[in-house]
């Protein structure tokens, strides 16, 4: 098959397309021909060496990717070859072949191809926990997503609006903005050409509920001031490259939260909940509430090319990689 190899970690340039040998599915897993490959920010920050997690080199990146299982391992029940997926499988995405532990493959639900179905999970996933089961986001409430048209944000914005929230999206162009207003955003702000804390001030005098943030840098801080009483941070990833640096004073000041958002360990860690989160997002799915944008596919070979405009900032949703192209 081919894949594409990080040897060492550095720079995403330095990614090479090569031939390497067919996975096997051992006991409790899924071996899947991939379809699609969805691209994340993490993704690129692991082929740096500057995710939290650093794989044995050499390494194939990609976390989730939807297609057909190919083969099942001892022990495996519930999922057989020719059944449509979709997998979390932390590396070895960027592939036309991919091994996943079964407890993180799906059966896709009636309707979603696999372009949308390799963009969905982790985002819709994240977004979903850091709201409901973090941020405690309730209906009526105001909620502030930064980075408002990528793909965790765009995420947000969709659920934030599926759960009754008002939804005041954040980026950086009005081109981002007029996306998020089509996915369920009331209000934006273009943070490149206005003071974020003061339009939040003009915009919401009595404060946001609700900050989800996957940002960072110098936004943070403008948004923690936008804070009502009572309001909760999200700190989702720092796509900006600075992991900010707060003051405490603020959050006293409105007996506010800081709450970090970590996904893949809470799924492990909580698979019961993550299965009831899962079927809300399946339903919201069908029912027409959550309308995934891929915003640019790209073939195999054109990997780097994908993951550099991811870390670039330049995506509006979702980026995929379809081997098959």
């Amino acid at each position: 098959m081919k894949a594409i190899v990080c040897h060492e970690f550095g720079p995403i340039e330095a990614l090479r397309l090569q031939d390497c040998p067919d996975p096997v599915a051992g006991e409790g897993e899924v071996l899947i021909d991939v379809h699609a490959a969805g691209v994340n920010f993490p993704d690129g920050l692991m082929v740096r060496g500057e995710y939290q997690v650093k794989p044995p080199r050499p390494f194939t990146p990609g976390s989730e990717v939807a297609g057909v299982v190919a083969a099942v391992g001892d022990g495996v029940s519930g999922l057989a070859p020719g059944q449509r997926v979709v997998a979390v499988c932390g590396i070895g995405g960027f592939a036309e072949k991919v091994v996943a532990q079964a407890d993180r493959v799906l059966p896709l639900p009636d309707g979603m191809d696999f372009t949308t179905a390799a963009g969905f999970m982790l985002v819709y996933g994240t977004s979903l926990h850091g709201l409901a089961d973090c941020g405690r986001l309730r209906a009526g409430e105001t909620l502030l997503v930064l980075g408002a048209a990528g793909g965790v944000g765009l995420a947000a914005v969709e659920i934030g609006h599926a759960m009754g929230a008002r939804v005041i999206a954040a980026a950086s162009t009005d081109e981002k903005l007029a996306l998020a207003r089509e996915h369920g955003a009331e209000l934006g702000i273009n943070y490149a050409t206005a003071d974020l804390k003061a339009e939040l001030k003009r915009l919401v005098p009595g404060g946001v509920d609700v900050v989800y943030d996957p940002v960072g840098g110098a936004l943070t801080e403008a948004a923690v001031r936008g804070l009502a009483w009572g309001g909760r941070l999200l700190v989702v990833g720092f796509a900006a490259g600075e992991i900010p640096r707060l003051p405490l004073n603020l959050l006293l000041l409105r007996e506010g939260e800081v709450k970090g958002v970590f996904w893949g360990t809470w799924t492990a860690r909580e698979p019961a909940a993550h299965a009831l989160n899962v079927s809300r997002l399946f339903g919201w799915f069908g029912a027409g509430a959550l309308r995934p944008h891929v915003g640019a596919v790209f073939s195999l070979a054109e990997t780097r090319s994908a993951l550099s405009f991811v870390m670039s900032r330049n995506a509006h949703g979702k980026v995929i990689v379809c081997p098959n192209m």
